[in-house]
């Protein structure tokens, strides 16, 4: 037979970002790209040569990579901690008054 596992405790440091924060992560994300891509088109209209088709390049590339980047989720940036083991003692309750005893 063997022994029962203890239930695991969750700690709060192991709980996701809330939305407002990833939210905002992801609109700095995309308007940082969208701000590159800006670049990109106005010195492919400025500078000559072959440094213009990179730059044409970066601007067509740019949207596809900043909507697949803002839309993907944030992921963990730690592990969660091991949960904690839980002893027999951390379990019980205190003891309550019995029927003999009157209550104060």
């Amino acid at each position: 037979m063997s022994t029962p596992r203890p239930p695991e405790i969750h700690s709060i440091t192991g709980a996701a970002v809330s939305l407002s924060r990833e939210q905002t992560g992801r609109t700095r994300r995309y308007l940082i790209s969208m701000t590159i891509r800006t670049a990109c088109v106005l010195l492919a209209i400025v500078v000559p040569g072959w440094p213009k088709w990179v730059f044409l390049a970066g601007a067509v590339v740019l949207p596809y990579l900043a909507v697949v980047v803002a839309n993907s989720g944030q992921g963990r940036r730690f592990a969660p901690p091991a949960p904690m083991p839980l002893t027999a003692r951390s379990l019980a309750l205190p003891a309550g008054p019995t029927a003999a005893e009157p209550s104060p």
